[in-house]
């Protein structure tokens, strides 16, 4: 009895541990398990909903939260989350989508029109955009918590319930604000059926749409700059037709420019979304086509900047960055009050030394610098360093930091000192005595480095305009990474040492680091020749004029105001 007794205790605690022991175990297992299990549910879901989204006829986006209250289209109930058709604005709950690709058609890009040069509108109802008013009564629309009114997917024209009418429903569309920069449904049509009786004069089918119709083509870059890319492609596709839009991480720029052979001559407009390189790769698609006999079909070429430097783009009154901040309906009224201009591009050809080199010859072309020194070194570090890492430089403020970083370091190292002991530099085959440089750079454009006007400069001295259609450049000095930054906030003027037609810099010895529009390398003795190659066809923005702008203008005006003076006072004494 008494050896029963003194054993309880010891089993009770044994069991009391135990128990302590299990539910700690279960309090850490069954969270985990439970969390795997909706993670397996989850992305069990989100590969089915992927699956829907990838077979469907929509070009559908997932979202995981709208910016703004959303019906879905199909069961008419709030919705936070779920699908929103890129081309069609269609919206639509998760567990619609199915019921969306049957009920609901998206924009067809390709079909016959009532007698060929028109057609309906086409209506979806719901989710109409902010501040947008009824074609009838003129009042606002969308105003309702709930799914109301009606948008036509192609003139973005607005309609409230109790306004539409049968007459609204067989109207014919006219393709609303945007309709000279839309390739209507029907017009591909027709040149599909041209194109299997075999014939291929297209011009013959715009005759009878519009005079002023200036179709517009969008490439865009979604690597460059912010990463705005994806967003604007979307945008884009619900005010124009989606065969328009072109992702250039998927299309080439050849590819793309294809679809100009099917519009009439002269034209096309295209409108490219990215940095300084992208717009060099077009141009360059562009000239292809000119060597392929296809001068009649080349496009005028408009930019919207996403890249860092955007010099180009700000020398023909773009803009330095594109941030959001301006909607896509306004770009698409700039690009449609835009002025035609030319642009010169440059053959730049690099020589390597020696009588026994075997190695091809490095041939560029220029649309907006060339520059030896330390710039040139700095966007070789950032190139080094961006292709080890991609992902690191997505954002424009990480990307000028490390530009920033890497001048820094080399106003310490100064690894191109002495550049004027290594180079023999000639403008219009006149050869030039250097002072003591660091650095080179030749000019076509007015801006460089991200916004900066190198030649006309702040100081006292006048020179004339830089222009980017006069087959002159621009040819200036630097002092290395420190004076380059005292230029780029107005503390200091560049060395400026002349203008030309043609420019050659002889390299004797070492090796310094190149650059022609961005794009840099690391060089030994050669001889580099610029010459011009060709023009191209760009569109420029005639917005208010910079800071700089003002004051060139103004110190010229200034100048010839007191040459006249002058010479009125010579001439009265």
């Amino acid at each position: 009895m008494e050896k029963g007794d003194s054993s309880r205790p010891i089993s009770l605690g044994f069991f009391a541990e135990w128990s302590l022991a299990f539910w700690t175990l279960c309090s850490i297992i069954v969270p985990v398990l439970i969390t795997l299990w909706w993670s397996f549910r989850r992305s069990r879901r989100q590969g089915l909903v992927q699956d829907i989204l990838r077979k469907s006829k929509h070009d559908w986006q997932y979202v995981d939260l709208f910016s703004q209250p959303t019906y879905c289209c199909i069961c008419s109930q709030h919705i936070l989350q779920g699908a929103f058709c890129n081309c069609c604005g269609l919206c639509v709950d998760e567990g619609c989508l199915k019921k969306a690709d049957r009920r609901f058609f998206c924009k067809e890009i390709m079909m016959s029109g009532g007698g060929g040069v028109s057609m309906t509108h086409h209506w979806i109802r719901g989710n109409v955009p902010l501040c947008s008013y009824c074609v009838v009564c003129k009042q606002q629309c969308g105003t309702q918590p709930k799914l109301c009114d009606y948008r036509c997917i192609w003139c973005q024209n607005t309609v409230h319930d109790e306004c539409m009418q049968n007459s609204l429903k067989n109207e014919t569309c006219e393709l609303g604000e945007f309709c000279n920069l839309i390739i209507p449904p029907y017009y591909l049509f027709s040149i599909s059926q041209m194109r299997k009786d075999k014939k291929t004069d297209y011009s013959k089918l715009a005759s009878p749409y519009r005079k002023d119709w200036t179709p517009l083509l969008i490439l865009a870059n979604t690597r460059s700059g912010n990463n705005m890319g994806e967003t604007l492609l979307g945008q884009f596709k619900i005010l124009l037709n989606p065969v328009q839009i072109f992702d250039l991480t998927k299309t080439t720029p050849a590819k793309a420019l294809q679809l100009c052979s099917w519009l009439p001559f002269n034209a096309a407009r295209v409108l490219v979304c990215g940095g300084d390189g992208t717009v060099g790769w077009v141009l360059d698609a562009i000239d292809d086509m000119k060597i392929k006999g296809q001068e009649q079909y080349v496009p005028q070429v408009a930019i919207l900047p996403l890249g860092t430097g955007n010099d180009l783009s700000n020398t023909l009154g773009w803009g330095a960055g594109y941030a959001g901040e301006v909607p896509v309906e306004q770009i698409l009224r700039n690009v449609m009050e835009a002025d035609g201009g030319k642009l010169d591009r440059w053959k730049v050809q690099v020589t390597n030394k020696g009588y026994y080199n075997l190695r091809k010859q490095k041939v560029f072309t220029m649309n907006n610098y060339f520059s030896i020194g330390p710039d040139a070194l700095m966007a070789l570090n950032f190139h080094a360093h961006r292709e080890k890492s991609p992902s690191l430089f997505s954002s424009r403020i990480i990307n000028k930091a490390v530009y920033f970083f890497y001048g820094t370091k080399d106003c310490l190292v100064q690894e191109c000192k002495d550049l004027n002991k290594k180079i023999e530099l000639e403008l219009d085959g006149e050869r030039l005595n250097l002072p003591n440089l660091e650095g080179i750079i030749v000019l076509n454009i007015g801006y460089w480095g991200g916004g900066c006007r190198l030649w006309e400069g702040m100081g006292d001295e006048l020179y004339p305009l830089a222009r980017h259609d006069d087959g002159l450049l621009e040819v200036v000095g630097v002092n290395g990474s420190f004076h380059c930054a005292q230029i780029q906030v107005k503390l200091a003027n560049p060395v400026r040492l002349g203008q030309a037609h043609t420019v050659r810099l002889i390299l004797k010895h070492s090796k310094m680091p190149m650059q022609v529009d961005g794009e840099p390398w690391a060089q030994g003795p050669c001889t580099v020749t610029i010459t011009h190659k060709t023009h191209a066809l760009m569109l420029s923005h005639s917005g208010e004029q910079t800071d700089d702008e003002v004051s060139s203008v103004s110190e010229q005006e200034l100048a010839k105001d007191q040459t006249e003076e002058d010479t009125w006072d010579s001439a009265r004494f």
